[in-house]
């Protein structure tokens, strides 16, 4: 009887080995074990930046004229500089530009612009930009990702 137990005993332990091993397995990077499907595998393959391409590259295209101070392409923030224009040198503008999705899409992206004038005493004092400047910068950029996006589906 002792040795009969044993082997279940053995069996047992054998068949908790194997599906443990399983188990990592189907965590690893390997084939599809599980119900690991194709989202899985698409999201491990992607490598690259974290946000949309076509509004990462618009982004960067639209504010081409702006200093860069800060661009990450995995969190999705640009962050240009102060930008003077020559012809009024009294103003100045920075922007911050939030991708918020990997998708195309206009809710997908944030812009936020900050303007400063000289005073009187030649010192930088934060003023209102106008209402309007974010969201024509956002359609602006919009619409360099659209055109970016039918320029590759044509070829």
């Amino acid at each position: 009887m002792p040795f009969v137990r044993g082997s279940w005993v053995r069996g047992v332990t054998t068949g908790a080995l194997a599906l443990g091993v399983l188990g990592l397995a189907a965590c690893s990077g390997g084939p599809a074990m599980f119900g690991r499907g194709q989202e899985a595998q698409a999201a491990q393959a992607q490598t690259g930046i974290g946000v949309n391409g076509y509004l990462w590259r618009a982004t960067l295209d639209t504010l081409s004229f702006m200093p860069l101070a800060s661009a990450d392409p995995y969190g999705g923030v640009v962050i240009t500089d102060w930008y003077t224009n020559p012809e009024k040198p009294d103003e100045r503008f920075k922007a911050t530009v939030y991708i918020l999705d990997s998708r195309l899409r206009a809710d997908g992206l944030n812009v936020a612009v900050f303007k400063q004038s000289r005073d009187a005493g030649g010192n930088w004092v934060d003023a209102a930009p106008a209402t309007q400047t974010e969201t024509d910068i956002e359609n602006a950029i919009l619409t360099r990702a659209r055109q970016l996006r039918l320029s590759n589906i044509r070829g």
